[in-house]
């Protein structure tokens, strides 16, 4: 319903008397002539019941009639004077009084009309999240699409799937669907069976903060259809699923182990890279996208899904392709890639990979590369273990003084004065005798740039 007293007002030339229980701002839900009111089906929705001047006087006269009336609003052909205290009314409208009820009655039908395909339309993307991303995927898109929270619930009342704000409000839905003597801090919530009375799978429980109710009410209903379906569909992939986990975890441990069952999963590669993806959006189901292209490679599943993260083995020759995909993708995705591996000792690789996500991540790129990446990490992997002890050692006269916090907070704020001073905690002098104790103790100047990523991988190589 898109419609409310105010807009009604508007498109008849009418001027609105705000008297009884409905505002300005109120929804308008049906429209009747006078002859056919008998009651307000919704009492927060306003009825439009339409009348002369002189039969609107007469029902109000009417103690039987004067009640339900009252509770609606009262479209007066004319003028009316006075008008009852209690009473919402639209009066004298500036068009001829034999138009007015047609030209509600056109107006509420178009917005119905325009009501129901804004519904199909959104019912067809649920329909796509659910291939992509299941029970997960139509619950996130339903709380896009009504501008609020969902929350499904089983028939134990334990959360299935939250989107929106969902998970702060856990307990005011399972208050509703339950019955539960508990106060709701939400209002206007919808609660959707999931199923039939004898046989119920879940309980979709929304609300909308902005839209029509009417449209939420609608596409609620279809969306728990919808999830009726997909929980009661057997996932005949989850024995698979459980396969490639623990094949994931033997190939990250490796070794003799590793080597043989690659063998048997049919990879007979000598090295692989490892790769971490994630979607932005959690309406995408990123290792069902990840298998799609797999597949299309030809290449075996080696991949496993925690926490809406991918991660997998590939072989050399497919990175380049998946990164192509990653970057085409029509859902932002972050990739992060490893380097190439023996099969036997890959658990570097995967580090790798993961860190190269969370720059992926940090700096909203498709993809990062672990061997492109000028990092720290990248140098300290490089460097031999004697050189990383060399590096740590650096730190050991500051050990004893209590200085190395100091020289992590000063290198953190880049040497800013004011922000390391704030960030330790410390006066700005404190920190400048800190400073000229530490340039003493390692020999090395915090004025010049190279000492100071000396002084950096120090504490990294120690940490």
């Amino acid at each position: 319903m898109t419609r409310d007293l105010a807009s009604i007002a508007r498109v008849i030339g009418g001027t609105l008397i705000e008297g009884g229980p409905l505002g300005a701002r109120s929804p308008v839900a049906s429209v009747v002539p006078l002859a056919d009111f008998a009651v307000v089906p919704h009492p927060d929705f306003a009825t439009l019941v339409v009348g002369d001047p002189a039969e609107i006087a007469s029902a109000l006269d009417d103690s039987d009639r004067s009640t339900p009336l009252r509770h609606a609003v009262a479209v007066v052909t004319g003028g009316l004077d006075p008008i009852p205290d209690g009473v919402t009314a639209i009066i004298d409208p500036d068009m001829d009084a034999a138009v007015v009820l047609p030209t509600l009655q056109a107006l509420l039908a178009t917005d119905a009309a325009a009501e129901d395909r804004a519904v199909l339309a959104a019912t067809k993307v649920l329909a796509l999240a659910a291939r992509r991303s299941g029970v997960a995927g139509v619950v996130a898109e339903l709380a896009r699409r009504l501008d609020g929270w969902a929350v499904l619930l089983d028939r134990d009342a334990q959360p299935i799937a939250s989107a929106g704000a969902g998970a702060l409000h856990i307990g005011d839905a399972v208050a509703v669907a339950f019955n539960r003597p508990v106060r709701v801090r939400s209002r206007a919530l919808q609660v959707h069976p999931v199923g039939t009375d004898e046989d119920m799978s879940a309980f979709l429980v929304v609300t909308a903060r902005s839209g029509s109710t009417s449209r939420a009410r609608d596409l609620s209903s279809q969306a728990a259809a919808l999830l009726d379906l997909l929980l009661r569909t057997h996932d005949g992939s989850r024995t698979e699923r459980l396969g490639r986990a623990t094949m994931m975890r033997v190939l990250e441990e490796g070794g003799s182990h590793a080597l043989a069952l690659a063998k048997e999963w049919g990879v007979r590669d000598r090295t692989l890279t490892a790769f971490t993806l994630s979607p932005r959006s959690s309406s995408v189901d990123a290792e069902r996208v990840v298998i799609h292209w797999l597949q299309d490679l030809g290449a075996p599943h080696l991949v496993s899904a925690a926490h809406g993260v991918v991660t997998g083995f590939a072989r050399d020759e497919h990175i380049d392709e998946i990164a192509r995909r990653t970057a085409a993708f029509s859902v932002p995705l972050h990739l992060g890639l490893g380097s190439p591996a023996p099969i036997d000792a890959l658990a570097g690789s995967a580090e790798e990979a993961r860190r190269a996500l969370d720059v992926a991540v940090a700096e909203v790129r498709p993809v990062v590369r672990y061997r492109g990446m000028p990092s720290i990490d990248l140098v300290l992997d490089r460097l031999a273990p004697s050189d990383t002890r060399r590096l740590a050692a650096l730190l050991e006269p500051l050990r004893s003084e209590d200085l190395v916090d100091t020289l992590r907070g000063f290198l953190a704020e880049n040497g800013a004065w004011g922000a390391a001073s704030a960030r330790l905690g410390i006066h700005r002098q404190t920190l400048a005798a800190r400073v000229r104790r530490i340039e003493h103790l390692t020999d090395l100047s915090m004025s010049s740039a190279d000492d100071r990523a000396a002084a950096w991988l120090a504490l990294r190589a120690s940490a």
